[in-house]
């Protein structure tokens, strides 16, 4: 599939992060309330998963909804869950179908328990898959990642299993919601911002970043394909000369 439109499989990223902004924008544009933007974004999502997939790109995290969005109005937030259920609903066959395995990201235990239970049932049935992992950042916050690790942490170190010395990057990588997975290769923005907004702040060090002035709701595969295309292009140093 990656040969067909041109991109070289062998310099593909192996993870894909999206930070997906640009919902409400999308529907002020166009006199329409919030939530038609959200919905709209969702068809975006679908794209995006379906294409990740049959270009054998190996994770995929979007950010769906972080700590801050919490602080929105309980009309959208109570929108959002929903949506959220309704994708899941909708989609579990499909994604099952591709081979999709559905992971999550953030401290989800804060999600409504409708939401939650949705969410665990489909992590559970697609726990087996082998193809593209989708993981579905939720209620999630790179700062709060970290501390939530550090303090895994340091129980561990006040029981004596662990000491001081013995704290390394590898250790840390272990205790944060993404243990055993590739960092980002590849960071995705929509609608113009041009920031990471607690987004994967540890695994994202060195992850290349690509901004587009699109709405999310507009984001399309040839876009996604384009920003992919430039990744293919770039020298990756990692601090070397």
């Amino acid at each position: 599939m990656a040969q067909k439109y041109g991109l070289d499989i062998a310099k593909l990223p192996v993870h894909v992060g999206m930070i997906m902004d640009g919902n409400g924008r999308w529907a002020k544009k166009r006199n329409l309330p919030r939530i038609a933007g959200h919905r709209e974004g969702a068809k975006t999502v679908r794209m995006a998963v379906k294409t990740s997939g049959e270009l054998g790109i190996k994770v995929l995290t979007l950010y769906a909804f972080s700590t801050e969005n919490w602080k929105r109005p309980k009309e959208e937030v109570n929108f959002l869950m929903n949506l959220l259920v309704e994708y899941l609903v909708k989609e579990i066959d499909e994604l099952q179908q591709e081979n999709v395995r559905i992971r999550s990201i953030g401290n989800v235990s804060d999600l409504p328990k409708k939401a939650l239970e949705t969410l665990k049932n489909a992590e559970k049935k697609t726990a087996n898959n082998k193809g593209l992992q989708l993981n579905l950042a939720l209620s999630y916050g790179g700062r709060d990642e970290i501390v939530r690790s550090f303090r895994k942490i340091a129980y561990k170190v006040k029981d004596g299993l662990i000491s001081p010395e013995d704290i390394d990057h590898d250790l840390i990588n272990e205790y944060l919601d993404t243990k055993n997975q590739p960092d980002p290769d590849l960071i995705i923005r929509t609608s113009g911002e041009m920031r990471l907004s607690n987004f994967l702040l540890w695994q994202g060090a060195y992850s290349e970043l690509w901004f587009t002035d699109t709405l999310w709701p507009d984001f399309s595969k040839e876009e996604y394909l384009q920003a992919l295309e430039n990744f293919t292009k770039r020298q990756r140093r990692f601090g070397k000369a």
